[in-house]
């Protein structure tokens, strides 16, 4: 198994690309601020879980990065609202990515409570 076999990877990968294709359409100005944050907290979401998986051997990394993941997941939500406020996406749009972005905080919280899963040597 590789870090790309990880749901909790491939379903916010998929949100970070439907995001980096949805931001293309936001203003000029915008460039340099929301467009530039909310790729890189979305983007950041898949990379610390395949972060988190690979120092696995290591429980308090693996945890670590995991809360990395999920705040990066939450800041994304935040973006995602301003977007909405400014009138950059519709609410049916920011309904669908802030559901796919939960359903990904569910996926993280769940390799968070369930580490023996994912290879994590846990002492009992």
């Amino acid at each position: 198994m590789t870090f790309q076999d990880l749901i909790a990877y491939q379903k916010s990968f998929e949100l970070a690309m439907c995001i980096f294709e949805i931001s293309k359409s936001f203003p000029k100005e915008e460039t340099y601020s929301l467009t530039d944050q909310i790729r890189r907290s979305s983007r950041s979401v898949p990379a610390n879980i395949a972060e988190a998986y690979r120092k696995r051997i290591y429980p308090k990394s693996f945890y670590s990065k995991l809360t990395d993941s999920d705040a990066e997941n939450s800041e994304t939500q935040v973006w995602l609202e301003f977007a909405l406020k400014c009138n950059y996406i519709n609410q049916i749009v920011y309904d669908d990515l802030v559901a796919q972005s939960k359903e990904v905080g569910k996926l993280i919280n769940y390799m968070m409570l369930n580490p023996n899963k994912f290879g994590v040597k846990t002492e009992h």
